[in-house]
């Protein structure tokens, strides 16, 4: 499944400012990061590859002013990248692959405050035999988001 099916229009120019659309997406296909992930007692020695695809919506007009990730107002795709391979890296056995991509999700809102819709699909390639992949995805907007948020401190 890839997220992206159509190229982008050529003219966007000041025709995105002044149209009502959905704005600019920063596409990842294929992001592969090692991660400590599942319920089975043989994923939790070392970790496994993951595969994330993700497109990231935002609205601003990108600007060439301003060093790179520093406006705010757009998703800077090598940093988003790294960043969240790191977070990755770093984070603790988690046992189910759908409340890693919660996280995932969370973590792209709470870094980027560009970001006004998420869509992910995160998968473990070759995890069982007779499939060429199996995962999860998820489509959120900041609203959704701020839900998740809301509905977590009440726990």
């Amino acid at each position: 499944m890839k997220i992206v099916d159509a190229a982008f229009e050529s003219a966007l120019g000041s025709a995105l400012a002044a149209s009502p659309g959905r704005g600019w997406s920063v596409f990842i296909e294929a992001l592969s990061v090692p991660v400590h992930v599942g319920i089975y007692p043989h994923e939790h020695g070392a970790p496994q590859p993951l595969l994330i695809d993700a497109q990231l919506g935002y609205r601003s007009l990108p600007r060439e002013t301003g060093a790179a990730g520093e406006a705010g107002d757009w998703i800077d795709y090598d940093g988003y990248c790294t960043r969240l391979a790191d977070f990755l890296v770093h984070k603790p056995h988690t046992r189910l692959l759908e409340t890693l991509v919660g996280d995932i999700a969370a973590f792209s809102f709470r870094e980027w405050p560009a970001l006004e819709a998420l869509q992910l699909a995160v998968h473990k390639p070759k995890i069982r035999p007779g499939t060429r992949r199996v995962g999860v995805a998820l489509d959120w907007t900041r609203a959704d988001y701020g839900q998740w948020m809301r509905a977590a401190s009440q726990r």
